[in-house]
């Protein structure tokens, strides 16, 4: 009897954390498939010349981000991991900050900064002639903003894979009489194609799914591209429409699996690590000019942008310039008032993206364990896909999932919808770093806890949760950063009383209420940096790396 208690206790582990890994991940996205093809909506779908005409942009779009994200994303590598220069951290902390700060924000701010009606350029008296077109409303303007917050991901898919590169490699080029620039051009930067390979992958997945900027810009300027026709026939239709949407979801879900391929053949292709780590090689004469035109980049992409946003939401109306005549905290004052939607979008942002993250770290301590099991990893796989492929295809096998349940329809457009949804797309952010920290757990204090007599949850709780706290709380962090500006997943899911803050933004400036979505999005970024400021007070006890303004 006991043989047999022993035996399903080592059974039971793995098992739960199968059919959890499974639930979340691998449900939704075979209901997805379902739903695609299992009637007439894909055959109709694909007949029709508006979903090719979105289909084309999206691919052009994203293509051209991932270009420009590469680029500027090697420039930064090497400005800023590859070279020693002053003030190093704070800025590798500013230049990941375009990726961090939400699209629908980056997006708005950037409208502001152009065109004749911007406070901003009114105040510094360098607003274009009434009547001219705003440049960022267009392809162009797409291609340009989703690039700039797409290359963080390629500078930090190199900064991962530097952590591996051999410090042998510089000595050996160095002793054969390279200098640092052909040290790094000729022993380095060939070991870290595979991280700009998976940069670019991360940067055209990154874009070919991001909501906030294909709405705010692509709408004004009848650019359509497919997550914005996902919500689009989701709002007109409702749940009528979700066939479509599946089918228009499983089409967004084959353009991105090509980048998927190429993330998966870049992985396979890391260095060996040495015994010495990499540091970073001494730039010389021209320090100075490097570091202006790193600063001279930031300003561009993110000084600019945020200073619009704030001068929008301090004037009375767009097209006034701002002056301190003219300057009013009034519409600061109608998001904070009692019975604005601020405050709930604010409390719904907050809720769901801490019980994600709470939720997420906790199942992610057993999985994690158990991945040693065939089954678990396979499931694993299945559940790396939702935060892999654009956000539209998890809202709507969210929806699909819930609605075939006894009773779903209660669910439809409520924060439970919107929390299995986050648990869904978030689940791979929670359980790499604890994936990690549990391969490095020594078998031995298990082996020596099961002799004493103790259970297979009393060793979890007693044995190893404390190792792997910091990486549990690493993997919630990130989620919690990443969930509480969500507005692609959000924007499909919400109802009456959900609102979250991108939502409230994206509304707020499709209703022509600018200076106070300005406002709205200012106070989000407030939370952001609060958020982000509590991280790195604990990044003392994170493991190194988890923190992406910290590589």
């Amino acid at each position: 009897m006991r043989a047999a208690r022993r035996a399903g206790a080592a059974w039971g582990l793995p098992a739960a954390a199968a059919g959890w890994l499974i639930l979340i991940g691998a449900v939704p996205l075979l209901r997805l498939l379902a739903e695609a093809l299992g009637g007439p909506a894909l055959g109709a779908m694909l007949a029709e010349a508006a979903v090719w005409r979105a289909a084309l942009n999206s691919l052009l779009v994203s293509l051209g981000a991932a270009g420009l994200a590469t680029v500027i994303g090697a420039a930064l590598a090497w400005a800023l991991l590859l070279r020693e220069v002053p003030g190093r951290p704070v800025l590798v902390f500013c230049a990941v900050l375009p990726a961090l700060v939400p699209a629908q924000v980056m997006a708005l701010g950037w409208i502001q900064a152009g065109g004749p009606a911007s406070p901003l350029l009114l105040a510094l008296d360098l607003a274009p002639p009434i009547g001219t077109p705003n440049p960022v409303h267009g392809p162009a303007g797409m291609v340009v903003l989703l690039g700039v917050q797409g290359a963080p991901l390629v500078m930090l898919a190199v900064a991962a894979l530097l952590r591996r590169v051999p410090g042998e490699v510089v000595l050996a080029a160095r002793g054969l009489g390279a200098g640092p620039g052909q040290a790094l051009r000729r022993a380095v930067w060939p070991l870290l194609a595979p991280g700009l390979l998976a940069g670019a992958g991360l940067a055209y997945v990154a874009a070919l799914g991001n909501f906030g900027v294909g709405a705010l810009i692509g709408i004004p300027a009848r650019v359509p591209v497919l997550p914005v026709m996902i919500w689009q026939r989701l709002s007109s239709g409702g749940a009528a429409s979700l066939a479509q949407a599946a089918s228009l979801a499983l089409l967004l879900a084959a353009m991105a699996a090509p980048a998927l391929l190429v993330q998966a053949g870049a992985a396979r292709r890391v260095p060996a690590s040495g015994r010495m780590g990499f540091a970073p090689l001494p730039l010389g004469r021209a320090r100075s000019g490097v570091i202006a035109a790193v600063l001279a980049y930031l300003l561009v992409v993110l000084g600019l942008p945020l200073a619009a946003l704030v001068a929008a939401a301090l004037v009375p109306a767009l097209g006034v310039e701002l002056t301190a005549a003219t300057a009013t905290t009034r519409h600061f004052a109608a998001a904070l008032a009692p019975g604005a939607n601020t405050a709930a979008a604010f409390a719904n942002s907050l809720l769901l993206s801490l019980g994600a993250a709470v939720l997420l770290a906790a199942t992610a301590l057993p999985v994690a364990l158990a991945m040693r099991a065939r089954a678990v990893r396979a499931a694993g796989a299945a559940a790396d896909l939702p935060y892999a492929l654009p956000g539209a295809c998890t809202g709507v096998a969210a929806i699909l999932v819930v609605l075939t349940l006894p009773g779903g329809g209660a669910l439809y457009g409520t924060l439970g919808l919107i929390l299995f949804a986050y648990l869904t797309r978030f689940q791979a952010l929670a359980l790499r770093p604890a994936a990690a920290a549990a391969a490095r757990l020594d078998p031995l204090l298990d082996d020596a806890a099961r002799g004493m007599g103790a259970g297979a949850w009393r060793r979890i709780l007693r044995v190893h949760l404390p190792p792997m706290a910091p990486a549990l709380a690493a993997g919630g962090i990130l989620v919690a950063i990443t969930a509480v500006n969500e507005v692609t997943v959000s924007s499909l899911l919400y109802g009456p009383g959900t609102q979250t803050l991108g939502v409230l933004v994206f509304g707020l400036q499709e209703s022509g209420q600018s200076p106070l979505a300005a406002a709205v999005s200012c106070l989000a970024l407030g939370l952001m940096a609060a958020l982000m400021a509590a991280a790195t007070l604990a990044a003392r006890r994170l493991p190194a790396g988890t923190l992406p303004w910290r590589p």
